[in-house]
């Protein structure tokens, strides 16, 4: 079986089933006929793996477990071991594998403890999850027991990360799969909950992303969005001219009252601003499993307010929205000539 067949399988019985040829289409493009080179090598690390099936799969609480260090002999997860760091750096968890602990660059559950509470109940919904990485947030995603979790994300190490969980665990209901969100058919209207974390700051056209993200809702459906941001009233935006914490994809950030703006703007309405932190060097730091640089190399080593660059420091925000039941039309004024 290729390695997304499972979820195709899947959602031909749903109402993704509309998005089956697509989808189809844009794996053979993006991953099977990929010219990636990165792809086999990492595929071939999959082949390694203990051919092992857990029941035992805990995802809610902060470290995500998959299989107990007893369902594998010494010699199985030493090679478990060797897979996993050959596929380096994890960007994103934590995560425990048969008792082996990813401690990986990002502490992920602080993030999701800010988000959850803000969350519509997800039990049998259907979640999209952009630019989700290896799928630590789809997981306590799926912990809440939805009809199905789609995570997207362009980067062959993250799918593969995924894959590796897929491998133990064989869970037809979630993937994280090789797409960015321009990937997907516009206007899709397919899921009730939209999160988009960490992308927004990547596009350079944050409305056409706004756009996107409104188009694969359904109405009524609630979008998280989350993104990096500055101080300000609703016309502070920073446009970094050069890099951002050493980041060069780095293209707006709004104020809190920028982006409320920008998402009535788009046609959303209950927009709620969930979070505002600033991220700390405890939340993001390099560690065994992410080594080389993290967010204390980009600050300003003589003021941790500020990046190296001189902007302000890397602070968040999450924003709550939803996409109202029908569309709403700007109103028309019309100019009676004398």
């Amino acid at each position: 079986m290729n390695d997304f067949d499972y979820y195709l399988n899947f959602i031909q019985h749903n109402a993704l089933s509309k998005w089956q040829q697509d989808l189809t289409d844009q794996l053979n493009a993006n991953w099977y006929q990929s010219n990636d080179g990165n792809i086999p090598k990492f595929k071939a690390l999959l082949e390694q793996l203990p051919s092992v099936k857990t029941q035992h799969v805990v995802l809610n609480q902060d470290w995500i477990e998959i299989g107990k260090p007893e369902e594998l002999s010494e010699a199985e997860s030493e090679q478990l071991y060797q897979v996993l760091s050959g596929l380096k750096p994890w960007r994103k968890g934590p995560f425990k594998f048969f008792g082996i602990e990813i401690d990986a660059e990002w502490r992920c559950d602080r993030k999701w403890q800010r988000v959850a509470p803000a969350l519509q109940p997800l039990r049998n919904r259907r979640v999209l999850d952009v630019g989700s990485g290896n799928g630590y947030y789809a997981l306590r995603m799926l912990g809440q027991v939805p009809e199905t979790v789609t995570a997207i994300d362009p980067s062959p190490l993250s799918v593969i990360q995924f894959l590796v969980i897929q491998h133990f665990i064989g869970l037809e209901n979630i993937a994280t799969l090789p797409l960015a969100m321009e990937d997907l058919p516009p206007n899709l209207a397919c899921w009730d909950t939209v999160f988009s974390m960490g992308v927004l700051y990547h596009r350079k056209s944050p409305f056409d992303h706004l756009a996107e993200l409104k188009g694969a809702l359904k109405p009524g459906g609630q979008l998280i969005l989350e993104t990096l941001t500055i101080d300000g009233d609703e016309n502070a935006v920073l446009v970094p001219l050069g890099r951002y914490a050493i980041m060069n994809n780095v293209y707006f950030l709004p104020s809190p009252d920028a982006l409320s703006l920008w998402l009535r703007k788009a046609g959303f309405e209950d927009i709620q601003l969930v979070d505002l932190s600033t991220t700390s060097t405890d939340e993001q730091r390099h560690t065994e499993w992410k080594p080389g640089t993290s967010l204390a190399d980009y600050l300003d080593p003589q003021d941790s307010s500020k990046t190296v660059e001189g902007h302000p420091a890397p602070k968040r925000v999450v924003l709550s929205a939803i996409k109202p039941e029908s569309d709403k039309r700007l109103p028309r004024y019309h100019l009676n000539s004398k």
